[in-house]
Protein backbone atom coordinates (compact mmCIF):
# COMPACT_ATOMS: atom_id res chain seq x y z
CA UNK A 1 0.00 0.00 0.00
CA UNK A 2 2.33 2.65 0.95
CA UNK A 3 4.46 1.82 -2.92
CA UNK A 4 0.73 2.54 -4.31
CA UNK A 5 0.43 5.78 -3.09
CA UNK A 6 4.02 7.14 -3.52
CA UNK A 7 3.63 6.22 -7.31
CA UNK A 8 0.45 8.19 -7.47
CA UNK A 9 1.56 10.81 -5.67
CA UNK A 10 4.84 10.71 -8.39
CA UNK A 11 2.75 10.60 -11.20
CA UNK A 12 0.21 13.51 -9.94
CA UNK A 13 3.57 15.67 -9.42
CA UNK A 14 4.41 15.65 -12.79
CA UNK A 15 1.01 16.44 -14.11
CA UNK A 16 0.97 19.17 -12.28
CA UNK A 17 4.08 20.26 -13.51
CA UNK A 18 3.66 19.52 -16.91
CA UNK A 19 0.24 21.87 -16.77
CA UNK A 20 2.10 24.59 -14.90
CA UNK A 21 4.52 24.50 -17.43
CA UNK A 22 1.99 25.10 -20.36
CA UNK A 23 -0.48 27.27 -17.94
CA UNK A 24 3.06 29.35 -17.32
CA UNK A 25 3.86 29.26 -21.30
CA UNK A 26 0.34 30.11 -22.53
CA UNK A 27 0.42 33.33 -19.86
CA UNK A 28 3.82 34.46 -21.31
CA UNK A 29 2.37 34.68 -24.41
CA UNK A 30 -0.99 36.36 -23.53
CA UNK A 31 0.45 38.62 -21.52
CA UNK A 32 2.84 39.51 -24.35
CA UNK A 33 0.21 39.83 -26.97
CA UNK A 34 -2.31 41.83 -24.18
CA UNK A 35 0.97 44.49 -24.03
CA UNK A 36 1.92 44.83 -27.80
CA UNK A 37 -1.95 45.31 -28.30
CA UNK A 38 -2.20 47.90 -25.38
CA UNK A 39 1.11 49.42 -26.87
CA UNK A 40 -0.63 50.12 -30.17
CA UNK A 41 -4.25 51.33 -28.76
CA UNK A 42 -2.26 54.04 -26.70
CA UNK A 43 -0.44 55.17 -29.66
CA UNK A 44 -3.52 55.09 -31.88
CA UNK A 45 -5.32 57.02 -28.94
CA UNK A 46 -2.41 59.71 -28.61
CA UNK A 47 -2.71 60.06 -32.68
CA UNK A 48 -6.03 60.40 -32.26
CA UNK A 49 -5.94 63.24 -29.21
CA UNK A 50 -2.79 65.17 -31.37
CA UNK A 51 -5.88 65.28 -34.57
CA UNK A 52 -8.52 66.48 -32.34
CA UNK A 53 -6.59 68.58 -31.08
CA UNK A 54 -5.18 70.09 -34.02
CA UNK A 55 -8.44 70.51 -35.40
CA UNK A 56 -9.99 72.16 -32.38
CA UNK A 57 -6.85 74.72 -32.69
CA UNK A 58 -7.78 75.26 -36.27
CA UNK A 59 -11.12 75.28 -36.08
CA UNK A 60 -10.03 78.31 -33.12
CA UNK A 61 -8.43 79.72 -35.68
CA UNK A 62 -11.35 79.75 -37.85
CA UNK A 63 -13.71 81.09 -35.41
CA UNK A 64 -10.45 84.00 -34.28
CA UNK A 65 -10.85 84.83 -38.38
CA UNK A 66 -14.27 84.79 -38.17
CA UNK A 67 -14.94 87.42 -35.74
CA UNK A 68 -12.03 89.64 -36.71
CA UNK A 69 -13.72 89.49 -40.34
CA UNK A 70 -16.68 90.89 -38.24
CA UNK A 71 -15.10 93.53 -36.07
CA UNK A 72 -13.67 94.87 -39.13
CA UNK A 73 -17.11 95.03 -40.34
CA UNK A 74 -18.57 97.29 -37.57
CA UNK A 75 -15.65 98.90 -37.21
CA UNK A 76 -16.07 99.81 -41.11
CA UNK A 77 -19.52 100.50 -39.75
CA UNK A 78 -18.91 102.35 -37.27
CA UNK A 79 -16.37 104.97 -39.25
CA UNK A 80 -19.36 105.01 -41.32
CA UNK A 81 -21.31 106.38 -38.89
CA UNK A 82 -19.32 108.44 -37.92
CA UNK A 83 -18.56 110.28 -41.56
CA UNK A 84 -22.34 110.16 -41.54
CA UNK A 85 -22.60 112.01 -38.43
CA UNK A 86 -19.93 114.10 -39.11
CA UNK A 87 -21.72 115.47 -42.51
CA UNK A 88 -24.86 115.66 -40.35
CA UNK A 89 -23.54 117.88 -37.82
CA UNK A 90 -22.00 120.49 -40.35
CA UNK A 91 -25.74 120.69 -41.84
CA UNK A 92 -26.92 121.24 -38.65
CA UNK A 93 -24.66 124.26 -37.78
CA UNK A 94 -25.54 125.55 -40.80
CA UNK A 95 -29.24 125.31 -39.99
CA UNK A 96 -28.13 127.02 -36.65
CA UNK A 97 -26.86 129.88 -37.72
CA UNK A 98 -30.01 130.39 -40.45
CA UNK A 99 -31.82 129.22 -37.05
CA UNK A 100 -29.56 132.05 -35.05
CA UNK A 101 -30.32 134.60 -37.76
CA UNK A 102 -34.03 133.92 -37.51
CA UNK A 103 -34.48 133.82 -33.97
CA UNK A 104 -32.90 137.36 -33.59
CA UNK A 105 -35.08 139.11 -36.09
CA UNK A 106 -37.92 136.83 -34.01
CA UNK A 107 -36.36 138.63 -30.83
CA UNK A 108 -36.74 141.70 -32.82
CA UNK A 109 -40.57 141.36 -33.61
CA UNK A 110 -41.45 140.37 -30.56
CA UNK A 111 -40.03 143.36 -28.76
CA UNK A 112 -42.89 145.08 -31.18
CA UNK A 113 -45.67 142.81 -30.08
CA UNK A 114 -44.24 142.77 -26.43
CA UNK A 115 -45.41 146.59 -26.70
CA UNK A 116 -48.35 145.86 -28.49
CA UNK A 117 -49.49 143.67 -26.32
CA UNK A 118 -48.92 145.74 -23.45
CA UNK A 119 -51.61 148.25 -24.98
CA UNK A 120 -54.23 145.77 -25.92
CA UNK A 121 -53.59 144.25 -21.76
CA UNK A 122 -54.71 147.60 -20.81
CA UNK A 123 -57.61 147.92 -23.17
CA UNK A 124 -58.56 143.98 -22.36
CA UNK A 125 -58.08 145.00 -18.16
CA UNK A 126 -60.65 148.22 -18.67
CA UNK A 127 -62.83 146.18 -21.06
CA UNK A 128 -62.68 143.26 -18.07
CA UNK A 129 -63.44 145.60 -15.71
CA UNK A 130 -66.76 146.91 -16.89
CA UNK A 131 -67.69 143.40 -17.84
CA UNK A 132 -67.33 142.07 -14.10
CA UNK A 133 -69.62 144.67 -13.24
CA UNK A 134 -72.22 143.92 -15.66
CA UNK A 135 -72.13 140.18 -15.00
CA UNK A 136 -72.24 141.08 -11.08
CA UNK A 137 -75.65 143.44 -11.96
CA UNK A 138 -76.66 140.32 -13.98
CA UNK A 139 -76.32 137.76 -11.05
CA UNK A 140 -78.49 140.37 -8.85
CA UNK A 141 -80.76 140.40 -11.50
CA UNK A 142 -80.48 136.22 -11.53
CA UNK A 143 -81.13 136.17 -7.65
CA UNK A 144 -83.77 138.45 -7.62
CA UNK A 145 -85.22 136.15 -10.95
CA UNK A 146 -84.67 132.90 -8.97
CA UNK A 147 -86.63 134.05 -5.37
CA UNK A 148 -89.53 135.60 -7.25
CA UNK A 149 -90.16 132.04 -9.44
CA UNK A 150 -89.45 130.21 -6.33
CA UNK A 151 -92.48 131.89 -4.25
CA UNK A 152 -94.77 131.77 -7.48
CA UNK A 153 -93.83 127.52 -7.52
CA UNK A 154 -94.43 127.24 -3.59
CA UNK A 155 -97.14 129.35 -4.13
CA UNK A 156 -98.45 127.00 -7.37
CA UNK A 157 -97.73 123.50 -5.21
CA UNK A 158 -99.57 125.35 -2.09
CA UNK A 159 -102.58 126.00 -4.34
CA UNK A 160 -102.17 122.27 -6.75
CA UNK A 161 -101.84 120.61 -3.55
CA UNK A 162 -105.16 122.26 -1.97
CA UNK A 163 -107.15 121.38 -4.89
CA UNK A 164 -105.51 117.26 -4.96
CA UNK A 165 -106.82 117.39 -1.58
CA UNK A 166 -109.98 118.48 -2.16
CA UNK A 167 -109.86 115.75 -5.31
CA UNK A 168 -109.17 113.31 -2.68
CA UNK A 169 -111.68 113.79 -0.63
CA UNK A 170 -114.33 114.48 -3.20
CA UNK A 171 -113.10 110.62 -4.90
CA UNK A 172 -113.82 109.37 -1.40
CA UNK A 173 -117.25 110.64 -0.80
CA UNK A 174 -117.84 108.99 -4.39
CA UNK A 175 -116.09 105.55 -3.31
CA UNK A 176 -118.27 105.98 0.03
CA UNK A 177 -121.63 106.84 -2.04
CA UNK A 178 -120.41 104.16 -4.45
CA UNK A 179 -120.10 101.34 -2.12
CA UNK A 180 -123.43 102.24 0.04
CA UNK A 181 -125.15 101.85 -3.38
CA UNK A 182 -123.33 98.53 -4.64
CA UNK A 183 -124.34 97.03 -0.91
CA UNK A 184 -128.19 98.40 -1.36
CA UNK A 185 -128.33 97.36 -4.60
CA UNK A 186 -127.31 93.24 -3.47
CA UNK A 187 -129.70 94.00 -0.49
CA UNK A 188 -132.74 94.67 -3.04
CA UNK A 189 -131.72 91.93 -5.49
CA UNK A 190 -131.31 89.62 -2.69
CA UNK A 191 -135.03 90.32 -1.48
CA UNK A 192 -136.26 90.16 -5.37
CA UNK A 193 -134.91 86.43 -5.73
CA UNK A 194 -136.44 85.48 -2.27
CA UNK A 195 -139.53 86.94 -3.17
CA UNK A 196 -139.21 84.72 -6.55
CA UNK A 197 -138.61 81.66 -4.77
CA UNK A 198 -141.13 82.35 -2.48
CA UNK A 199 -143.75 82.64 -5.17
CA UNK A 200 -142.36 79.43 -7.69
CA UNK A 201 -142.57 77.48 -4.32
CA UNK A 202 -146.28 78.37 -3.61
CA UNK A 203 -146.77 78.04 -6.82
CA UNK A 204 -145.02 74.59 -6.92
CA UNK A 205 -147.03 73.29 -3.53
CA UNK A 206 -150.72 74.64 -5.49
CA UNK A 207 -149.46 72.95 -8.15
CA UNK A 208 -149.01 69.45 -5.99
CA UNK A 209 -151.65 69.74 -4.35
CA UNK A 210 -153.86 69.84 -7.29
CA UNK A 211 -151.85 67.04 -8.87
CA UNK A 212 -152.43 64.84 -5.64
CA UNK A 213 -156.34 65.69 -5.79
CA UNK A 214 -156.06 63.72 -8.93
CA UNK A 215 -154.06 61.37 -8.23
CA UNK A 216 -156.43 60.09 -5.18
CA UNK A 217 -159.83 59.59 -7.36
CA UNK A 218 -157.74 57.83 -10.61
CA UNK A 219 -154.88 55.60 -9.68
CA UNK A 220 -155.36 55.50 -5.48
CA UNK A 221 -151.64 56.15 -3.94
CA UNK A 222 -151.94 56.08 -0.43
CA UNK A 223 -151.67 59.62 1.18
CA UNK A 224 -148.32 58.46 3.01
CA UNK A 225 -146.58 58.08 -0.24
CA UNK A 226 -147.84 62.14 -1.30
CA UNK A 227 -146.78 62.83 1.82
CA UNK A 228 -142.82 61.55 1.19
CA UNK A 229 -143.19 63.48 -2.30
CA UNK A 230 -144.50 66.42 -0.46
CA UNK A 231 -141.21 66.18 1.49
CA UNK A 232 -138.68 65.10 -0.96
CA UNK A 233 -140.05 68.45 -3.58
CA UNK A 234 -139.87 70.77 -0.86
CA UNK A 235 -136.08 69.93 0.24
CA UNK A 236 -134.70 69.68 -3.14
CA UNK A 237 -136.42 72.87 -3.53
Amino acid sequence: MPLKNKKKKKIKSSKNKSSLTKLASITTSTLSSAYSKYKKNLEKKKIKEIKLKKLEEKNEILKEQKELKILKEKLQKENDKLNLKDKELKIKEESLKIENKRLVKKDEDLGQIDKDLRVKEKELKLKEEQQNRKELDLKVREEEQKNKELKERRKKEKFLKEIKDQEDQKKEIENIKLKEWEQKFEQEQKLKLQEELIREQKFKEKELSTKEGYDDQDSGVSTSTLENFKIDKTSQN
